[in-house]
């Protein structure tokens, strides 16, 4: 099946459906996911949004507090331009249909949540269930219009691009992408003059991580494997405070709990954050994780505690979702304190774009976490990440507008399994799919070494070279797919991890304790042929 679009977008979180939304007012958009149309991991977003609703509060602090959590890698431009837009884009938000919590319940002001990093009380939200409510309305919205068209259970595996099919063309430009419907095991031809990755982030790399089960970076894969340019790869946030209980996967405490005086406390009662930084558990996510990383190794334990009982029946009321998912668990949040460990969370780096989110490579644009903007730096301020999407999807649509679509010149072909026949030995990826997500979770997590970086390289690049030798061999399926990702992934953030001799933000190096006098991207890009 060959599908025809003016623009292809992929991912279907708050960058792809807002994005989507406002383009379908000119073109007509092919929208694919890999599963369902709400798996993502704005979907999983408790916290909420960040932006400057008061005149408490000023574009400045909001500024300073996003600059400081990036340890001196934020582009500045791209902070302001963002914090400026913020206001802007929650009123769009609000204008599609999202309700977002408001003071005494039908007050005109927002009730405004603070979280670890920031000054100011800023964070617009929906209880603890921010995502699901910004889901639920861009997704209705989708639903209704007529010039969007929907393709569930569609997984990507290849950008299309004239580098693939057009030999010694001077520029690179996207087509569209190739497509594999899982339902039927056919791979379809979607093609359009422009195209959005919005695949979202990576967390998958790691065992522990606080993100869905499609977060396996693959956006970031098939830019990289077409030679766009990517960057920051070795910034890995890890989320301080996921649920640690052995019947709960993926479930986030919300830093908002922190924000509301929430405070970590080891197996023994004691405050461990004071004595590290001047916020305490307030701190930004990499000083709290790595504090937490060191108290557990410290102490034996397998986790630490988030003391929010001083709140008494407040708390349930405040966190309504964490509270009845913990009460689930025989954890009640009102009187007992509750375990927490660090877990691989969000994705500071990503696929290199411009203030109007195109990559390197002509028509294709990134938005969202798959997407290094330059934002974040090496460390990303609470809820950030959901705003940066809203602002480059709104930007990345005025970019088009401005262009004509360039319709394809080129006889694109369809896919070609190359003589590929069906695998009888899925247990190639099993094993290496554990293989590469224990490698990274023991040797490239928080605290690393020269060392465990080199003994990650070598093992990551043996399971890469199998992985390709197995891809060309057999058919492609879903499974199959996301491990090639992963293993890319794993060896793109080893890769850039190894060169930054330092310790900055959220990667820090035991060999390498202190930070450079002069903070520098890491970027790297490379061209690869059709036939890897």
């Amino acid at each position: 099946m060959r599908v025809s679009a003016d623009v292809l977008v992929i991912g279907s979180g708050i960058a792809g459906l807002s994005f989507a939304l406002k383009a379908a007012e000119k073109y007509d958009v092919a929208l694919v996911t890999k599963t369902e149309l709400d798996e993502t991991n704005t979907k999983y977003a408790q916290g909420g949004i960040a932006a400057v609703m008061t005149t408490e509060d000023s574009f400045e602090l909001h500024v300073q507090d996003t600059l400081t959590a990036g340890a001196g890698l934020c582009n500045e431009e791209i902070v302001r331009l963002v914090v400026r837009d913020g206001p802007a884009r929650i009123r769009e938000l609000v204008e599609l249909g999202v309700h977002f919590d408001h003071k005494d319940g039908g007050s005109s002001d927002y009730d405004l949540h603070r979280e670890g990093g920031h000054t100011m009380r800023r964070i617009v939200h929906t209880g603890d269930l921010t995502g699901e409510e910004v889901e639920r309305a861009l997704l209705a919205r989708v639903a209704a219009n007529p010039r969007i068209k929907t393709f569930e259970h569609h997984f990507v595996i290849d950008l299309i691009t004239t580098g693939k099919f057009v030999h010694n063309h001077a520029a690179d430009r996207c087509f569209g992408a190739y497509a594999l419907d899982k339902k039927t095991g056919e791979v379809h031809t979607f093609l359009a003059p422009f195209t959005l990755l919005a695949s979202g982030g990576a967390g998958k790399v790691y065992l522990i991580t606080s993100n869905p089960d499609v977060a396996t970076g693959d956006g970031v894969a098939m830019a990289w494997r077409v030679g766009a340019e990517v960057g920051n790869m070795e910034f890995i946030q890890f989320h301080p405070t996921c649920l640690y209980h052995p019947f709960a996967r993926n479930f986030l405490i919300s830093e908002a709990v922190r924000g509301e005086g929430g405070v970590l406390v080891n197996a023994a009662g004691e405050r461990f954050m004071d004595k590290v930084h001047p916020l305490g558990s307030l701190a930004p996510r990499d000083i709290v994780s790595r504090a937490i990383d060191f108290e557990i190794k410290r102490t034996g334990a397998e986790c630490v505690y988030l003391d929010i009982t001083h709140l008494g029946q407040t708390a349930a009321y405040k966190f309504p979702h964490i509270h009845a998912k913990c009460l689930s668990l025989g954890i009640d949040i009102t009187r007992q304190p509750i375990p927490v460990a660090p877990a691989a969370h969000f994705l500071c780096g990503g696929v290199a774009t411009d203030a109007w989110a195109e990559t390197t490579v002509h028509n294709l644009f990134a938005v969202g976490e798959v997407a290094f903007t330059g934002l974040h730096g090496a460390n990303r301020l609470a809820s950030n990440s959901l705003l940066e999407a809203a602002v480059f999807a709104d930007r990345a649509v005025q970019r088009i507008l401005e262009r004509e679509p360039e319709r394809q010149r080129y006889g694109v072909p369809d896919w070609d399994p190359f003589g590929a026949t069906r695998s009888d030995e899925a247990i190639m990826v099993t094993h290496n799919w554990e293989e590469v997500r224990r490698t990274m979770s023991s040797y490239v997590g928080i605290v690393r070494s020269d060392k465990r970086l080199a003994r990650a390289r070598r093992r990551i690049n043996m399971i890469v070279d199998e992985i390709a030798e197995y891809y060309w061999d057999f058919t492609v399926n879903s499974d199959l797919l996301e491990l090639r990702n992963i293993a890319l992934v794993a060896q793109l953030i080893i890769r850039s991890a190894r060169l930054r001799l330092e310790s900055r933000g959220l990667h820090y190096s035991l060999d390498h304790p202190t930070p450079l006098p002069e903070a520098v991207e890491s970027r790297d890009r490379r061209r690869v042929s059709w036939i890897e």
